[in-house]
């Protein structure tokens, strides 16, 4: 069980990095490409959203920096501390 949670946990981050490097560049929305980018924001907003919309963009000069990525980081590998303490 627990490396079936630790296996999720890591394709859940690969989606999340995938998410946020695709945030980077400009896709055309008729490319292939932006249906990729579509399932990442499909899988990882829900976790994502609620952060998002808890905590405002930290303000940075001219641009807000999004932390609720971070903060999904965050989370799983706390989880993941807890359930490999608890079961390991």
């Amino acid at each position: 069980m627990t490396q079936v949670l630790c296996t999720l946990c890591d394709i859940y981050v690969l989606a999340i990095f995938g998410r946020i490097i695709f945030s980077w560049i400009p896709i055309a929305q008729d490319s292939p490409v932006a249906i990729v980018r579509s399932l990442l924001v499909r899988v990882t907003e829900p976790l994502m959203g609620p952060l998002r919309r808890a905590l405002p963009p930290l303000r940075l000069g001219g641009f807000g920096l999004d932390l609720s990525p971070i903060l999904v980081l965050i989370l799983i590998q706390w989880v993941l501390a807890g359930v490999i303490l608890n079961c390991g």
